[in-house]
């Protein structure tokens, strides 16, 4: 297997990704290509003392980079000779099993979308970033910003691919899909989310999915359903409320509780081994990135700040998404709701 890995994507480029994938040959085995500039990348090595790449690992040189402030429109044709489009470049024409960036979400999706491509039948591709819950799972949030505007007909695709996603990917027998909204009752929401009510249920009755109804955006991180479905500016405000709000809660308990007298601070030591434990579940760094689900070969965002650990996660994450593809059942039950929907 082999990963693609864009070395000049993201604020600490190439050093942290240059590092992290090196890590990352060490610790899982896997075969490595950093796309980037090469006497960048080698500058890095030497700084850090590193003589040799592990075996496996090589170099692909890219001499442009995308720029955050690129249009992401026009990337594959203005910024070809760039990491990130040759990088995705070698993904489509079969050079790798995944791709791995850290650069603008935009151009990442656009050069995805149009190079990579999307599975046969698949509208729009969406970011489903996963994230633990009270319950002791995990659940798929889809989508969480790449549609901020979407159609009922999204939502109902974007249950489908959270579903085989949880399934494939996470291990869940038969996930529970939950549509985000302002209330349970199927009444709730604006017609986007009631049509889209409409189209998850018909799937439901014709078992494509598990659709257990409306979720409420507090009932998400409890665990109340193993896949939201959202358009990607709710489920954007979603997630960074939930990060926040766990932010604002670990800073609360040491300053009001650990840090309150010395009794405290001495419980705060027996306790520390499992805070540390929730904080690295919460740790965003820990997962490597997100996944474009609907693409047909894994390509996966990593966060714009990411050090060494979260691009050494990245790559297993990737690993992990080759060899859990879901392309082929996807085309093939989005080929099933299409002769159910013109029959």
């Amino acid at each position: 297997m082999k990963i693609i890995l864009d070395a000049m994507g993201g604020d600490h480029a190439p050093e942290a990704p240059v590092l992290g994938a090196i890590q990352a040959a060490k610790d899982f085995g896997a075969q490595i290509t950093l796309v980037g500039k090469g006497e960048e990348i080698l500058e890095v090595m030497r700084k850090h003392g590193i003589e040799n790449l592990p075996e496996g690992m090589e170099i692909a040189n890219a001499e442009d980079v995308v720029d955050m402030h690129d249009d992401p429109a026009s990337i594959v044709h203005k910024r070809k000779n760039s990491s990130m489009v040759i990088g995705l470049k070698m993904l489509a024409d079969g050079e790798g099993d995944a791709c791995i960036s850290a650069g603008s979400t935009g151009a990442l999706l656009t050069g995805a979308t149009l190079l990579v491509k999307r599975v046969k039948g698949i509208r729009r591709a969406a970011m489903g970033p996963v994230m633990p819950n009270k319950a002791g799972g995990k659940t798929v949030i889809l989508d969480c910003g790449a549609n901020a505007e979407c159609t009922p007909e999204f939502l109902l695709q974007f249950g489908i691919v959270g579903s085989l996603y949880a399934k494939k990917y996470l291990g869940v027998e038969n996930p529970k899909v939950g549509l985000l909204n302002i209330g349970t009752e199927d009444s709730k929401g604006t017609d986007l989310q009631k049509q889209a009510y409409g189209l998850l249920t018909d799937a439901a009755q014709k078992e494509l999915l598990n659709f257990v109804g409306n979720v409420e955006a507090r009932d998400v991180p409890l665990g109340a359903v193993d896949v939201v479905v959202c358009d990607g500016f709710a489920g954007n405000v979603l997630l960074k409320s939930i990060e926040g709000t766990a932010m604002f809660m670990g800073s609360l308990m040491k300053r009001k509780i650990f840090k309150r007298n010395i009794f405290s601070m001495i419980g705060y030591l027996f306790c520390k081994p499992g805070v540390d434990e929730v904080m690295k579940m919460l740790d965003y760094r820990e997962i490597g990135g997100t996944q474009f689900l609907g693409i047909k070969k894994p390509v996966i965002k990593a966060h714009g700040s990411s050090d060494a650990l979260a691009f050494r996660n990245a790559v297993k994450q990737a690993m992990d998404a080759a060899n859990s593809d879901i392309s082929a059942e996807l085309e093939q039950t989005l080929a099933i709701i299409k002769e159910t929907t013109n029959d």
